[in-house]
């Protein structure tokens, strides 16, 4: 860490939230004078005493900086080294008393991957539009990634009994108002499939098969003549061969009532 703390700018204490630090020290101003050592132990005391009266009275930009980062809400972003910062920030070991603090961050230009690289960032003033809103309803972090990440992709999760049951409930919500939701049906039946595969639940297959022919069997009298036909249709083919294989769709049945279906 250099000799000196090179302040870059002020970010509101919520976008930086807590991220990882190296380490942590307590900041505090320089003395007046560096006290001495006495022989005598009473003339050691009264310097003392002397020098914490002398530095009371001398302005310190470290007192201005805590009180002003306290009362703000914010926290400074500091270069402390070649490619390595660090946040000075109030930090409160109790209800009365509050120390200015430096965290030193991982050293490279990205130590808060929320934020992203702090040599992007800018004064308010260089934007056109104020990035927190004409009200300071709003704020421009996170930085979201260029690239999506797997773990950010939909996926079927069945941890809770919960989950399984929403997802049947979804495709039979769907089974009920064919043939008009005969896409998302088959969308949602083939997400319920290919998930049932990936964990080895086969037997979900007879099951959900036997939960189609009892929606069959339930259709109004004034339902569609098609409902019944996709309703059989997918039934069957969760009971074949064709459904344990992950490489294969479940495809609305071709019906004289719906030709352009596909």
């Amino acid at each position: 860490v250099g000799s000196c703390l090179e302040i870059l700018g002020f970010v509101d204490i919520a976008d930086v939230a807590s991220p990882q630090a190296l380490s942590r020290h307590l900041v505090l101003p320089l003395p007046s004078k560096e006290l001495k050592a006495a022989d005598n132990d009473s003339e050691n005391k009264k310097e003392e005493e002397e020098s914490t009266q002398e530095d009371g009275k001398i302005p310190s930009f470290t007192v201005l900086l805590h009180g002003s980062l306290k009362v703000e809400g914010m926290v400074a972003l500091a270069h402390v080294a070649e490619n390595w910062y660090g946040i000075l920030y109030s930090w409160a070991d109790s209800k009365k008393k509050s120390n200015l603090m430096l965290s030193l961050l991982e050293p490279g230009p990205e130590p808060v991957s929320w934020i992203g690289n702090i040599k992007n960032l800018a004064p308010i003033s260089d934007f056109v539009e104020p990035p927190y809103g004409e009200d300071d309803n709003k704020t421009p972090f996170p930085i979201r990634p260029a690239e999506k990440h797997s773990y950010a992709q939909s996926c079927v999760v069945w941890i809770k009994p919960s989950g399984l049951q929403a997802d049947i409930q979804k495709v039979l919500r769907h089974a009920r108002k064919l043939p008009e939701k005969h896409q998302q049906f088959y969308k949602e039946l083939n997400r319920l499939r290919r998930a049932a595969l990936s964990f080895g639940f086969h037997d979900l297959f007879e099951a959900m098969a036997s939960m189609l022919d009892r929606e069959c069997t339930m259709l109004p009298g004034s339902a569609h003549p098609d409902a019944a036909l996709q309703l059989t249709h997918a039934a069957n083919v969760l009971r074949s061969e064709m459904a344990t294989d992950i490489a294969q769709v479940i495809l609305p049945l071709r019906t004289n009532f719906n030709q352009d279906t596909t």
